[in-house]
This record gives structure tokens, sequence and C-alpha cells, in this order.
């Protein structure tokens, strides 16, 4: 694991809101093919919370949709850990849509602004850009290289080892790998941070920028009921608290 990067800085009022704007807009077009496998459809969130004058707009049917899912979610301990390995929902970063790009580079495509791409590749292989991670609140510079491009990772919302143990683990190997590629529970996010996150659920990590937390939270609710997943009492608790402060934009 690679040293972080220098802080980032604020982002301006203009470059903040485009990029911002790219996250937002990026999560209302997320395809979900392991939840399709469930019978269920993943809508995206559509996103007002303010913050720098930047706004992260939550709609009121997405809160009151994730209100009315939270209930319906199954509440157990967790399944032990034993056994969890990386390896068993599929090698990292399938291109699962069979669109030439693997996932990684389609989610980096997705989320940063400005992006420019490896001469070669069909406008796969992303070589820079700009994030305004929702995590932190920041703009992060990303630059493909050894040293740098742990700058800005790939989060998976609902992380795989949460997912092992709150029910993966009775999971075909082919349904663990649409899971894990799916881009209705992928983030491009500060590195530093979701290394901090690890396995963390709603109970024990949420982004230190508090304004994307409903958006957050009611991502996890809907990756979770998606699924078949099952939350601890705890997670629950956690993700209603949340839910309870979402801010209603138009």
């Amino acid at each position: 694991m690679t040293a972080r990067a220098s802080r980032p800085r604020r982002p301006s009022a203009r470059g903040g809101r485009r990029g911002r704007r790219r996250v937002l807009v990026a999560l209302v077009y997320l395809v979900s093919a392991a939840a399709a496998a469930f019978g269920v459809s993943l809508a995206a969130p559509s996103i007002t919370t303010a913050v720098d004058g930047v706004r992260y707009p939550v709609a009121a049917d997405d809160v009151a949709s994730a209100r009315a899912a939270l209930p319906k979610l199954a509440v157990k301990g967790r399944a032990p850990q034993t056994g969890y390995d990386r390896g068993l929902f599929g090698q990292p970063w399938q291109d699962v849509d069979h669109n030439g790009c693997d996932t990684r580079n389609d989610i980096l495509k997705r989320d940063l602004s400005e992006p420019t791409f490896k001469p070669g590749t069909g406008g796969c292989l992303v070589l820079s850009g700009t994030l305004a991670d929702p995590y932190s609140g920041h703009d992060i510079k990303f630059k493909r290289g050894v040293d740098t491009s742990s700058a800005v990772q790939i989060d998976h919302v609902v992380a795989l080892d949460d997912a092992w143990q709150k029910g993966a683990q009775g999971w075909t190997p082919a349904v663990r790998e649409s899971f894990a590629n799916d881009p209705a529970n992928l983030l491009a996010v500060d590195g530093p941070l979701n290394m901090a996150k690890g396995a963390g659920d709603a109970a024990t990590w949420l982004p230190p920028h508090k304004p994307f937390r409903c958006l957050y939270v009611i991502r996890q609710v809907q990756v979770k009921a998606a699924y078949g997943l099952w939350v601890t009492a705890a997670e629950r608790d956690a993700m209603a608290r949340e839910l309870g402060k979402c801010e209603i934009g138009n």
C-alpha cells in the first residue's frame, strides 16, 4: 500500500459543482445485473444537502423508499468471517457488461471529471481526471501510476467482507462476482478513507463528509434489499438515524 498523496485542496465553486454533478448524475444510470437475478431493479436516489453552496439533492421518494425498505431487512448477528477471501467474489474488476473495459476503469470514467485515456485502449484505460470525492468533500487529482493510483480507489458501498458475513456465503460464485462488479454498489472515493472504512457497516463507519451520509445510507439499504443481505441491530439503528436526518430537496 502506497503512502497517501498530499492533502487535496478544497474544491472551487465551479469545479466542485461540476465534479459533484458527475457523481450524482452517474448514480441515476446504474446497472445491477446481480440484482436482476433476484428479480429486483435498483433505482438510484436522485440526490439536496448543502455544503459550500453545493447541494446533494435527496428526493422525498428516495428517502421514503429507503425508510420503508429498512424495516423489511432481516436483522441478525454477523456470521463468522471464517473462510472469507476476496477471490471468492471473482477476479477483481471483470468486464461483466462486456463493453471492453474492466469495472474499475468504467467507474473511474463515470465518476471523474475531465478524464483522459491511454491511446489505443478504446477509451477504457483512464490516465487522469479529477474526483469530487463524496466521502471527504475535497477534490482529488487522479493520475495513474505506481505511486499515485491509490489516491483514488473504488469502494464497495456495501463492503464485500460485510456482505460475506451477512448472507453472501450462501450465494453462487456467479452472483458474488456480479455483486463485486455491480456499478450500483461502487463509487470512486478517497483512497485512504476507503482503506479506513475496511469492512465497516453503517454502525461502525460513515463518510466523514456528513452531507453525503443520507445518500450513502440510502444506497446501502437499496443494495442490501436487492441482494437479500441482512443487517445487525446496531447497523439498522444507525441507518434509521441517518435516514431521519435527510434533508429533502427539490
